[in-house]
């Protein structure tokens, strides 16, 4: 079995024009995670669903996860196996821990863990993305011993920014696939 490519999307889920909903349809080995509500998420489910994906796929992934799914990640990895996991492409993570930051319904991801993850990955950021600052973006790389990509100016990385397919994150999602 060849290497899948589990898309998770963050608070609200990714809409038709964000690159996570591109990459879908273009990619024949990319996975959708569901989530059972997107707009009042609580960790312990999505971690469950995660888990469900996870165990379905039963190979080599390369997680791409966007915003909360970012910390969701970091959940899963301080509690789980990460065996099959190739890689994580952690794109513009939500400061989740804090309320200047992020919004109130997300504060049960909190606090996010600092645990080096146990594979490799990427952290990619914007300089000018309202749910987290940069040099908090680039802790959170260190903490989990992830390289870290400033791309500018590129808000929160999503549908508004309105960036396609994104070929700039499908060379670091190469990257992560060798």
């Amino acid at each position: 079995m060849g290497t899948k490519i589990l898309i998770m999307p963050g608070l609200g889920g990714s809409g038709e024009r964000h690159w996570q909903s591109f990459w879908l349809k273009e990619f024949d080995n990319a996975v959708w995670l569901e989530q059972d509500n997107w707009e009042e998420p609580e960790l312990e489910k999505w971690l469950e669903k995660l888990n469900e994906s996870l165990s379905v796929l039963n190979g080599p992934v390369i997680l791409v996860a966007h915003s909360l799914a970012v910390s969701l990640v970091a959940h899963w990895a301080v509690k789980h196996s990460a065996i099959h996991i190739k890689g994580a492409l952690l794109v513009a993570p939500a400061d989740v821990d804090s309320p200047t930051h992020t919004p109130d319904i997300i504060r049960n991801f909190a606090p996010i863990p600092l645990s080096k993850l146990p594979f490799p990955s990427i952290v990619v950021a914007s300089r000018n993305d309202p749910y987290i600052d940069l040099q908090r973006a680039m802790y959170f790389a260190e903490q989990w011993g992830s390289e870290f990509i400033d791309v500018g100016s590129k808000g929160h990385i999503n549908s508004e920014t309105d960036l396609g397919l994104w070929e700039e994150g499908q060379l670091l999602l190469q990257r992560l696939n060798k």
